[in-house]
């Protein structure tokens, strides 16, 4: 049986705008283009910094604030560390987590899994990123996406999996204008079920979401829904354009 999910769409600002006044015009831009777009839930993931302003602009709205990244304690001596109690504090209510950039400065599976274990502690859902650097044609790729979904899941109990949104983002898609064709997101997002399944049984599907993230644009947003699937959208640099993040949103929520 097919499981019908509601689309999430998250905006991954990345470092960009460059002032707290081009954030806010961005965020009321997009807001205003979605005020009756009904059927999909929508993420904005602004620079930290931004969070103060932002916040204001979010309360009682349908847009949600989520962090680019998180520290697994809550206080110590950690410099240049965010944790998710302070994220908490500030409105925010997901973390991105394992982004492939983040990924590339160091951060390990471990790492990964002890952030996903405290933000879901504290009460914020988790958007895990899972993805190969290159495909090959003996399906390694697939090893290694299953061996990052296994250890980002690793403590995490059935419970808790409502809080859990999985952001299939292949490397070599994300910023070249490389996209995974729709049967490739939808391979990839039946697999990624498939293992979920092995950890916890079918019953869990319903509850996680399956997005997918790599140079995601209005142009072939459609064919990723429909073809492909999908739960939702990571999008990266269409989501710095408020008219093109807002037909994004717009398509997945039909």
């Amino acid at each position: 049986m097919k499981i019908v999910q509601t689309p999430l769409i998250i905006g991954n600002w990345k470092m960009n705008p460059q002032s707290v006044k081009m954030a806010e015009a961005l965020f009321k831009d997009v807001q205003k283009g979605i005020a009756r777009v009904r059927g999909v839930d929508v993420g904005i993931a602004p620079p930290a910094v931004y969070f103060s302003g932002l916040e204001k602009l979010a309360k009682g709205k349908r847009m949600m604030l989520v962090a680019q990244d998180v520290f697994w304690e809550n206080l110590g001596a950690r410099t240049g560390e965010i944790s998710a109690p302070m994220l908490k504090s500030l409105g925010v209510s997901a973390v991105i987590i394992g982004h492939s950039e983040r990924r590339a400065l160091g951060e390990s599976d471990e790492d990964v899994n002890k952030k996903i274990l405290a933000t879901l502690k504290t009460g914020l859902d988790a958007v895990v990123c899972v993805g190969e650097k290159k495909r090959d044609t003996h399906g390694d790729y697939l090893s290694l996406v299953e061996k990052q979904v296994r250890a980002a899941l690793a403590g995490v109990s059935k419970a808790k999996l409502s809080h859990v949104v999985i952001a299939y983002e292949p490397i070599w898609a994300i910023g070249t204008g490389n996209t995974a064709t729709s049967s490739d997101a939808h391979e990839m997002k039946l697999f990624i079920q498939r293992v979920i399944s092995d950890i916890y049984g079918r019953s869990v599907l319903s509850r996680i979401r399956i997005l997918y993230g790599g140079s995601v644009n209005a142009k072939n947003a459609e064919e990723l829904c429909t073809k492909g699937e999908v739960d939702g959208f990571l999008v990266g640099g269409a989501s710095l354009r408020a008219s093109e993040f807002i037909t994004i949103i717009k398509i997945a929520s039909k």
